[in-house]
């Protein structure tokens, strides 16, 4: 998408939109509040870049070749998000309040492995155009400002409910939300 404007539309819907990455910086902004959160916006912003990068420019062009090895990794992220989403249910109180619940290379990972990574990179991010820097710096940007968004939500929720509905509540929904994204991915090529 070489037009900035259409660029900037299509990146921010598809940031907006709930996804894993977006579910687990909530949760975090819930949980713990932004002040330990903040943290996690610069490894979402390098998740999305390797895996951008990485797809536009290697792993794309051999996944649309082979149907099988799409599915097989298909199933290999639902995998991971599904681990994620027990570790999430199963986590104790003392421990998010310790800001240990969502850990930077669980978002790292996340979107490393976020299926809006392939949109971006094979439809949305012009890799192979003349300001292809340009347009992923103001990528870059747009995620930490959309990742930040994610938390301040989270954190409105983490100011409005009691400490026993956080502690037990925010993650189980998160866990939930994860659980359904897992789904998806392997269900969607089938549906």
């Amino acid at each position: 998408m070489a037009d900035p404007v259409s660029f900037t539309l299509a990146v921010l819907a598809l940031l907006a939109t709930p996804g894993p990455t977006n579910t687990l910086l909530m949760t975090s902004g819930a949980a713990t509040g932004p002040a330990s959160s903040w943290r996690l916006i610069p490894v979402e912003v390098a998740g999305y870049t390797i895996a951008i990068l990485a797809i536009g420019h290697l792993i794309g062009p051999i996944v649309a070749a082979s149907w099988a090895l799409g599915m097989i990794l298909r199933v290999c992220v639902a995998l991971y998000l599904a681990w994620v989403a027990i570790r999430l249910w199963r986590h104790h109180s003392a421990k998010i309040d310790g800001g240990r619940l969502i850990r930077p290379r669980d978002v790292f990972i996340t979107t490393l492995l976020n299926p809006k990574a392939l949109l971006f990179a094979l439809g949305i991010v012009p890799l192979h155009g003349p300001h292809a820097a340009g347009y992923m710096i103001a990528f870059c940007l747009m995620v930490a400002v959309v990742g930040a968004s994610w938390i301040v939500v989270g954190a409105a929720i983490h100011g409005g409910l009691l400490l026993e509905a956080r502690t037990s509540l925010v993650p189980r929904i998160g866990a939930a939300f994860i659980t359904a994204f897992a789904g998806y991915l392997v269900l969607a090529p089938m549906m």
